[in-house]
């Protein structure tokens, strides 16, 4: 099955981070299609006197990367596609392999470029990369780099269809300096890059599908105001949920109406009331220790079941979000300072509660420079040296995308670190505008790769189609994610986004079972199933599921 994304706008180290995951772990084929902020690339061999001018200045990335190629230009307006397959009935080496993958590359190009109407494009001998006016002045429109090993594919091409070229003439590109480069637009031709998109994957679909394809995009139109004043850049202040602009955002992802919060609940949805010792106990001991959880914050409807197992979900760095989801309870408001005290007091429940399992988790705090990530390595650290013997999974937002805010986390070493998908790809920006989807597949697949047992949850009743979280846990499943939560969404409140459906009991099943057939060791999942609904319980299923392929065992409790 060839998977193929449209992931909008993605910064590129995410997206090499990504695929580099993809590329090195298993055997499923996707095709990455995507634009970049501005950055240079290089390979391994490329002439560095190539590069005209100091990135920084000019206000773009710069990456050596693992690819064929010189210095190269990516950004807006240019559709980059990567790649990621397992080349079928090759034997996976040679000049000649990679040649003829390379054939192949620009004949999907060539063949995408006839569909939308610009003719005379082809391949000029001795350059890769697809070309126009072969019988003039050849200009090159498409650049192709790859890597190719053992019959596995990654990095991939490059398409101008309307980035502003004089960007080009801040490098001498791919090492050419005997033709210019040229735009679908430069070339009078006037196709969005959502036709290109189609027109590609369509190519590619053809020439790599054999065993079927399905493909996911997100959101088209993206606009500032979607995002919250601090993913804005605008600074501290009020972030108040935004419930008019999330609907018009539903109907632009083809999501229309929805349930009235009058509407009675089906049947398994009633979570029943039961103040029980255990949850009156849990309940004194975070009072005691003045102390948060995500369990109230969020009005979780596990609280009496998890709290009476003395199971609960610590939630750090404060009770107000700097983001602004359209399905979360949690406080918007202006964030207060970090308590530095508080990884101690957490520190002292988990042992005075005895957990064999402690669950971390956090607001997102954009407003910090680190996103808030030295508050989970503290955390982790004072649980450890309390209770050593306690497994620790942490519930982590996406730090905006820094790697360096993610790896003093992990370097924390949790037993688990999770992060939340949320929902299917069509639905991210209507629902989280301040996250994205290739972000937080960026987040798990950095944690995977480091090592870890990687963990991560879909909200369902929103507007996706069941397919669509197939595929979901399709690309969760091809980085590596070893839990998978799955739950019915519940409307906090008439400001959130409305509940679209009731998902029936039989749809989880059947998602667990799809889920556990692509490789992913243990799905929660059921209507009420939330982030850490027996999180002890999932961690011990993979350690267990680990043991019986006779690989060693994550450190999990």
């Amino acid at each position: 099955m060839l998977r193929v994304r449209w992931l909008g706008r993605v910064r590129y180290r995410e997206a090499l981070d990504l695929q580099r995951r993809l590329f090195s772990h298993g055997t499923h084929d996707h095709l990455l299609l995507l634009e970049h902020d501005h950055v240079f690339t290089a390979g391994p061999n490329a002439d560095q006197s190539n590069l005209l001018v100091d990135p920084v200045e000019v206000g773009a990335d710069y990456e050596r990367i693992e690819r064929g190629g010189d210095v190269t230009y990516h950004g807006p307006g240019q559709l980059t596609g990567y790649p990621i397959l397992t080349l079928r009935g090759r034997r996976g080496g040679g000049l000649a392999e990679t040649a003829a993958y390379v054939n192949d590359l620009e004949q999907v190009l060539i063949d995408a470029l006839a569909a939308i109407g610009l003719a005379g494009c082809g391949r000029l001998r001795g350059y890769p990369g697809v070309w126009v006016d072969l019988d003039g002045t050849p200009r090159k429109i498409a650049a192709i780099g790859v890597r190719l090993r053992r019959g596995r594919t990654m990095h991939g091409f490059a398409l101008n269809v309307e980035p502003d070229l004089e960007w080009f003439e801040r490098i001498i590109p791919c090492g050419i300096r005997d033709f210019a480069p040229t735009s679908l637009r430069a070339e009078g031709n006037s196709a969005t890059m959502r036709d290109v998109v189609d027109a590609v994957a369509a190519a590619a679909a053809n020439k790599w599908g054999e065993c079927g394809h399905e493909r996911a995009d997100v959101a088209w139109r993206l606009r500032p105001s979607d995002l919250s004043a601090f993913s804005r850049g605008l600074g501290p202040g009020s972030v108040p949920t935004p419930a008019p602009r999330s609907r018009a955002r539903l109907a632009e992802a083809g999501v229309n109406g929805g349930i009235g919060l009058a509407e009675r609940k089906p049947p398994w949805l009633r979570a029943r009331m039961d103040a029980n010792a255990g949850y009156l106990r849990m309940r004194k001991v975070m009072r005691e220790h003045d102390l948060v959880t995500v369990c109230e914050e969020a009005g979780c409807p596990n609280i009496f079941e998890c709290w009476g197992a003395g199971t609960a979900t610590f939630m750090i760095n404060g009770e107000r979000c700097t983001r602004a989801c359209g399905f979360c309870l949690v406080d918007t408001r202006r964030p207060l300072a970090v308590d530095t005290d508080e990884p101690r007091r957490v520190a002292d429940a988990v042992a005075q509660m005895g957990l064999t399992h402690a669950v971390v988790t956090a607001v997102a705090r954009d407003d910090l420079a680190d996103g808030g990530a030295a508050a989970f390595a503290r955390t982790i650290a004072a649980i450890k040296l309390r209770s050593p013997s306690t497994g620790v999974e942490v519930l982590i937002p996406d730090f905006s995308g820094d790697p360096a805010s993610l790896q003093v986390v992990l370097d924390a070493g949790p037993d688990i670190l999770n992060h939340n998908i949320e929902t299917v790809p069509r639905l991210q920006r209507a629902v989280r505008p301040s996250a994205g989807y290739a972000r937080s597949l960026a987040v798990l697949a950095r944690s995977a790769a480091a090592g870890h047992t990687t963990k991560s949850g879909i909200i369902v009743g929103m507007g996706e189609h069941d397919h669509e979280v197939d595929g979901t846990l399709a690309d969760l499943a091809a980085i590596g994610v070893q839990i998978v939560t799955i739950g019915q969404y519940l409307r906090p409140t008439s400001h959130h986004i409305p509940v679209a459906r009731w998902v029936a009991p039989e749809a989880f099943d059947r998602w667990r079972d799809v889920g556990e057939s692509l490789g992913i060791a243990h799905v929660e999942s059921s209507p009420l199933t939330r982030s850490s609904y027996h999180a002890g319980e999932s961690a011990s299923a993979v350690q267990l599921a680990v043991r019986s392929r006779g690989a060693a065992a994550p450190a999990v409790a």
